[in-house]
């Protein structure tokens, strides 16, 4: 049974996230479909400028990200103290950039005189948006939201794109974290779509590889607390072996080149290739440690996390 999203979502416990979205019925609504003839691939494009938008409007910071036929992969880091940075002119810039909003609102930003009780009207909707700015939910469902209404109207009709509500999986260490980022970054191998982490269409590694200079995704910084704790290069160097490895005929077999990224986390290569050969991911709420999978739980409200085994073998507690 599905778990309420405050029982799969704590920011005391980890800032990281894993989410996905499915098309209704796994159609290739975002894709080329070979049974039909009919080619959706332009979508896909209007799914990655949709996620980048709604990040630089959150407090949001996009880690990973991949776009299939019928379904899209993001990682991100929340990131609720920012919105605290923000005056309330800002807060409401960012929201107008969504939503239409109210008239007070907008009469607010162009310095019109306003009564005592229609200032407080305002503070109570900005009170409310600073929280939305930061809300998994509100984020995937202002990505969601267009892309469905966008591609109804394409195929002229109504109804579901999405298949319901979103998958959530909380990332509760670095070693989470970058094992997660790496099975999202092969999702176009993994299916055969692509031979090359830089011949992946619509990934964060493809983009990384290709403008890594100039783009919006999280930074890797060893020294930089605000980015992702590694180097790129050792991001690049895993992602590449872990490509060249991980395949239905060779699972378990491991490449003499083993990254110099697995030796520095403790990561046993093995339970490695497990997770990123494993199908389905949603089953797993979080990922981590033992003991932070347990922190999780109980900050969640939940007695406990689903695949603990494959947590601990991949994320051992360290000594």
């Amino acid at each position: 049974m599905p778990q309420p999203r405050n029982r799969q979502v704590s920011l005391d416990a980890t800032p990281y996230y894993h989410c996905i979205s499915r098309c209704v019925r796994r159609a290739f609504l975002c894709g080329r479909d070979s049974h039909t003839g009919y080619d959706f691939e332009h979508r896909r494009q209007w799914i990655v400028d949709r996620i980048k938008l709604v990040c630089s409007v959150f407090a949001i910071d996009l880690c990973a990200y991949a776009v299939m036929n019928n379904h899209y992969h993001v990682v991100v880091r929340i990131n609720a103290q920012e919105t605290q940075t923000w005056s309330n002119h800002e807060l409401a810039e960012r929201w107008l950039t969504l939503f239409a909003g109210p008239v007070l609102v907008r009469q607010y930003l162009t310095g019109n005189a306003l009564s005592q009780a229609e200032l407080d009207q305002v503070s109570a909707w900005l009170k409310t948006w600073r929280k939305r700015l930061c809300s998994l939910s509100w984020f995937m469902r202002c990505i969601n939201e267009p892309i469905a209404r966008m591609a109804n109207a394409e195929d002229h009709c109504s109804g579901r794109f999405w298949e319901g509500r979103f998958i959530s999986q909380a990332l509760l260490d670095e070693r989470a974290l970058i094992a997660c980022m790496s099975y999202v970054d092969l999702n176009p191998i993994r299916a055969a779509i692509a031979r090359t982490p830089e011949q992946s269409e619509y990934t964060s590694i493809r983009e990384r590889i290709a403008d890594r200079d100039n783009t919006p995704l999280l930074a890797f910084s060893e020294h930089d607390e605000g980015g992702i704790p590694y180097a790129l290069k050792d991001y690049l160097e895993l992602v590449d072996w872990a490509g060249r490895s991980v395949r239905d005929d060779k699972l378990g077999h491991i490449s003499r080149n083993t990254p110099p990224i697995l030796e520095r986390l403790g990561m046993n290569p093995s339970p490695l290739l497990d997770y990123l050969g494993r199908t389905p991911k949603s089953n797993h709420g979080a990922l981590g440690p033992k003991s932070k999978l347990r922190a999780f739980a109980k900050s969640v409200g939940r007695k406990f996390i689903k695949g603990q085994p494959l947590a601990c073998r991949l994320c051992p507690d360290r000594a």
